[in-house]
């Protein structure tokens, strides 16, 4: 990997309008305008998301009987909340962008959860592996990744380029960095791809782009995850989806989309979510990235509804992309 300057910024591969501190700003102080409000009409034919759910996805279990209920060659997805999953295959117990608290970007202040936690961390059997998609405080929590290490002490973190000293500033050199296009191990059955992602990162006001993004790939020679990470919506997708041949299994994020102005070039939209199952190619997808902090301006419980129209419109069978509840799983 060639050596970075402190001053490296990283970029996307598709240019898109900014999405930047003065957009933000702007759009707290109410100074660029309001978009309308999003009026999602009920189909009377379709069922509710949480219905479609339910219908498909098992109740959790106690932890000391899920290893046993789920043969190797399977993969065990239990959403956790926002973009939190425990990925079970292999032997292997996994966790995406771990967040199970509140959400703090600063010291005084925070997004507090609207829905709690869908497995403690404290249920969870040993982990093995963590996969981080991005620096953003509501996907790189510290007080989850001094957890997990204090449980876990031998946990491998899985990260996107330049994020590692982060890592290393609080102890922690069980971590490795990917580039876009890189692939390690897990295990000898499993192994990991850093896959692009459209989007940005910071931590502060002073370093915009400083650590890169990603989406990750899981493969084994049964089965094959992708991640999405948070991304807005570009090319990348259809690339990913022909390199990959598809996927059992996307994990792909739906929510924090309004005022679109501002959103669209690094939050998908709940009709972009749909084309981004279509250009992967995936067999079965999971809707993360909503229902568990406001982020943004859409009611906090729209985008599964929107979600259950763009696939009714798309011709999709909505059992093919859930919105279940924190808590359930699936197994593929």
């Amino acid at each position: 990997m060639q050596r970075r300057s402190r001053r490296t910024r990283f970029r996307n591969q598709h240019p898109h309008s900014a999405h930047d501190f003065r957009g933000v700003v702007r759009w707290k102080l109410g100074l660029a305008g309001s978009e309308p409000t999003t009026l999602v009409t009920p189909d009377p034919s379709a069922n509710p998301p949480e219905a479609q759910a339910r219908s498909t996805a098992k109740a959790p279990e106690p932890n000391q009987r899920r290893a046993a209920q789920i043969r190797a060659t399977q993969i065990r997805a239990t959403w956790i909340g926002h973009s939190t999953f425990f990925l079970q295959h292999q032997g292997l117990n996994i966790l995406t962008d771990p967040i199970f608290g509140d959400c703090q970007p600063l010291p005084v202040g925070r997004l507090r959860r609207s829905s709690a936690p869908g497995m403690a961390l404290a249920d969870l059997p040993p982990i093995q592996h963590v996969l981080i998609s991005h620096c953003h405080y509501d996907h790189l929590d510290a007080p989850a990744i001094r957890a997990i290490r204090r449980r876990n002490p031998q946990v491998h973190f899985w990260l996107p380029e330049g994020l590692s000293p982060w890592f290393h500033r609080r102890g922690i050199q069980n971590c490795t960095e990917l580039a876009w296009g890189q692939s390690a191990q897990l295990s000898e059955e499993v192994a990991i791809h850093s896959v692009p992602a459209q989007h940005g990162s910071a931590r502060t006001l002073f370093d915009r782009n400083r650590t890169h993004w990603c989406g990750w790939v899981l493969q084994s020679a049964d089965r094959s995850v992708y991640f999405a990470g948070d991304t807005g919506y570009a090319p990348i997708f259809r690339e990913i989806g022909q390199k990959f041949g598809g996927f059992d299994l996307a994990l792909i994020p739906i929510g924090c989309y309004n005022p679109r102005w501002l959103m669209h070039p690094v939050h998908l939209d709940p009709a972009e979510a749909v084309q981004v199952h279509l250009d992967v190619q995936s067999r079965q997808s999971i809707a993360c990235h909503w229902g568990t902090f406001r982020l943004a301006d859409e009611p906090i419980s729209e985008p599964p509804a929107l979600l259950a129209q763009e696939l009714l419109r798309a011709g999709i069978e909505p059992g093919k992309f859930l919105a279940i509840r924190p808590g359930e799983f699936l197994d593929i």
